[in-house]
C-alpha cells in the first residue's frame, strides 16, 4: 500500500470522483525491483546536466512536497483519447504509479505539461487532477527514482540494440556498400534524435545511457560525410495593423512557446509590443490588451498547433525561417514528435538553461530573444531569403 499526502490550490475543486477521497490517498502498488542508482558521468549530454540542475532541490531534499501527481478518468469513448493520453504521458516522461495516476518530479515544465494533459482529459469528457505530494508510507523518494530508472533503462536497451543491429548491418553481404551507408546514416540520424528526447527526460541519470551512447559513437566512427538537407520555398504575409502598440498578457514563468510567441510579436508583429506576465487562468484584459497562450487567449494553442503556429497562421507570416522555428517550438512544447527537428534536441536545453539561470521572466524574454534572433538568421541564410 502507498500512502502519500496530497495538496491542492486553494481554488482548485477536485472533481466528482474524486470527492469521497481524502486529501492523504490510498492506492496499491507492487514495488519495482531495485535499480542501480549512481548514474554514468556524460561529457556529451548538456541536456543531462541541465536536467540535473533542474531536479537537483529534489535529490537534496530542498522541497517538501517533491513530486507532480496526476489523477484522471478518461471515459471509454472516445477510444482513442486514452491511446492519446497514453502517449502525451509518455512523452513528458512521467511513469504510472497505479493505473490512471502519473508521478514527475516537481518543476515548472512538469506542472506545465500535466496541466495542457488534463485540458485535454477535460475536452474529451474526462476528469482530471494534480497535486503535489510526497509519499509517507508504502513507497519512498529512491523508490520512485527507481521508477524513473527503470523507464529510461529500457528507452536506452531499445537504442542500444537498434543501433547494434544498424551496426552490424552496415558493411554486411554483397549489398550495394553505399546504399548500406546512407542507410546507416539514416538510422544514425534517427537514433541519436531518440537518444537527446530519452535523455531530456532522464531526471534521475539512469545508468543505461552509457551503452546507448557507446552504440552509437560506433557507428558513428565509421560514417563522416554529412547528408544534404533541402530548403523550404519563400512566402511572406504581412502582419496586422490592428496589432500594433497593444499590451501583450501571458502566464508568468515562460517557458519555449510563450519565449518564442514573445519573440516573434515584438520582431515581426508589433515592434513597441509591452508584455504583461499574469498569475492564474482568469485574467480579463484591458483595453488594447492582447492575451497570448493563456485560458481563453486571443492567441492560444488551436488543435494540434502551439501558440507560435497560431501566431504564424493568423498573421500571414509564412517566412520558411520562421516556419523553421516554429516546428521545432512545437516539437519542444507538444513532445509529440510531429515534426522529428533534429534542432529541437540542442535548443530545448538551452531554453531550459535560461529558465533555470533567470528567475525574472523579463530576463528570460531579453536572453531568448537572442537565441531566436541566431536561430533566425541561420534559418533565413540557410533557405536563401
Amino acid at each position: 500500500m502507498i500512502k502519500f499526502a496530497a495538496e491542492l490550490p486553494s481554488s482548485a475543486q477536485p472533481p466528482a470522483w474524486f470527492s469521497s477521497r481524502r486529501n492523504a490517498l490510498i492506492l496499491n502498488f507492487r514495488p519495482a525491483r531495485e535499480i542501480l542508482e549512481k548514474p554514468l558521468v556524460s561529457l556529451i549530454q548538456l541536456q543531462y546536466i541541465l536536467i540535473h540542475l533542474a531536479y537537483g532541490k529534489i535529490m537534496a531534499g530542498e522541497t517538501s512536497n517533491p513530486w507532480l501527481v496526476l489523477i484522471h478518468q478518461i471515459p471509454p469513448e472516445p477510444g482513442y483519447l486514452r491511446v492519446k493520453i497514453g502517449r502525451r504521458l509518455q512523452r513528458v516522461g512521467a511513469v504510472s504509479l497505479k493505473n490512471s495516476v502519473y508521478v514527475l518530479p516537481t518543476g515548472e515544465q512538469a506542472e506545465e505539461d500535466y496541466r495542457w494533459i488534463a485540458g485535454e482529459i477535460r475536452a474529451g469528457g474526462g476528469e482530471a487532477m494534480v497535486c503535489q505530494v510526497r509519499f509517507v508510507d508504502g513507497l519512498d523518494d529512491d523508490q520512485v527514482q527507481a521508477l524513473f530508472h527503470a523507464a529510461r533503462n529500457q528507452d536506452y536497451g531499445e537504442i542500444a540494440a537498434e543501433a547494434k543491429q544498424a551496426g552490424d548491418a552496415f558493411g554486411a553481404g554483397p549489398a550495394d556498400e553505399d546504399a548500406q551507408r546512407v542507410q546507416a546514416r539514416r538510422s544514425l540520424v534517427r537514433l541519436k534524435r531518440r537518444l537527446a528526447e530519452v535523455v531530456a527526460l532522464d531526471f534521475f541519470g539512469a545508468p543505461g545511457l552509457g551503452a546507448a551512447e557507446t552504440a552509437l559513437l560506433d557507428i558513428e566512427g565509421r560514417l563522416r560525410a554529412p547528408e544534404p538537407e533541402g530548403a523550404e520555398p519563400a512566402a511572406e504575409g504581412p502582419p496586422r495593423e490592428e496589432f500594433r502598440g497593444r499590451t501583450w498578457v501571458t502566464r508568468a514563468a515562460v517557458r519555449i512557446d510563450r519565449m518564442a510567441s514573445a519573440w516573434l510579436i515584438r520582431r515581426f508583429i508589433d515592434p513597441l509590443a509591452q508584455f504583461k506576465l499574469v498569475v492564474g487562468q482568469d485574467y480579463r484584459p484591458a483595453p488594447r490588451e492582447v492575451r497570448f497562450d493563456m485560458f481563453q487567449a486571443e492567441f492560444t494553442h488551436e488543435g494540434e498547433n502551439c501558440t507560435f503556429e497560431v501566431l504564424l497562421e493568423r498573421m500571414g507570416l509564412r517566412h520558411p525561417a520562421l516556419g523553421a522555428i516554429g516546428e521545432i517550438v512545437h516539437d519542444i512544447d507538444l513532445k509529440d514528435g510531429k515534426f522529428q527537428r533534429p534542432e529541437a534536441a540542442g535548443i530545448a536545453p538551452l531554453i531550459s538553461g535560461i529558465a533555470l539561470r533567470c528567475n525574472e521572466d523579463e530576463e528570460r524574454l531579453a536572453q531568448s530573444a537572442v537565441l531566436f534572433d541566431d536561430l533566425y538568421e541561420h534559418f533565413r541564410r540557410e533557405s536563401g531569403e
